[in-house]
């Protein structure tokens, strides 16, 4: 399982590329997953586990917006949290906080549901090739 940033490449060039790099290694199982735009795109789909996370109240309330619904398009999620948490995210230290507390079954990121979709299906299937 490979999952990766788009860092703002194109997605389609970014999984080909690394799906020619585990081709090439000899490995017969293997599954790559590109987040749309940034993994931190995951937290703003739970903003309850970012609450959690960081020690924050209020924040699951904005679940609803706009911006939250879909957090997949949102332009820059980790400047988005900095923001909305005044600046007590930060990339490393916000992973750790917020990632033990990400529902696996409501969250709202698009990405991370086919994320989690993979692993679902490597879990079930390719374990046992």
């Amino acid at each position: 399982m490979v999952p990766r940033d788009s860092d703002s490449s194109d997605c389609r060039v970014a999984k080909r590329k690394l799906s020619d790099i585990c081709e090439a290694s000899g490995h017969k199982n293997w599954l790559v997953r590109i987040a749309c735009a940034e993994l931190e795109s995951w937290y703003p789909g739970d903003l309850a586990a970012v609450e959690q996370g960081l020690r924050l109240d209020g924040l699951n309330r904005l679940q609803t917006k706009s911006g939250f619904r879909n957090p997949d398009t949102l332009q820059n999620a980790s400047d988005e949290l900095t923001r909305l948490t005044n600046h007590k995210y930060g990339k490393i230290s916000g992973s750790r906080n917020i990632g033990p507390h990400l529902s696996t079954d409501s969250n709202r990121s698009h990405s991370l549901n086919i994320f989690l979709c993979a692993v679902r299906y490597a879990i079930s299937h390719l374990s046992r090739a």
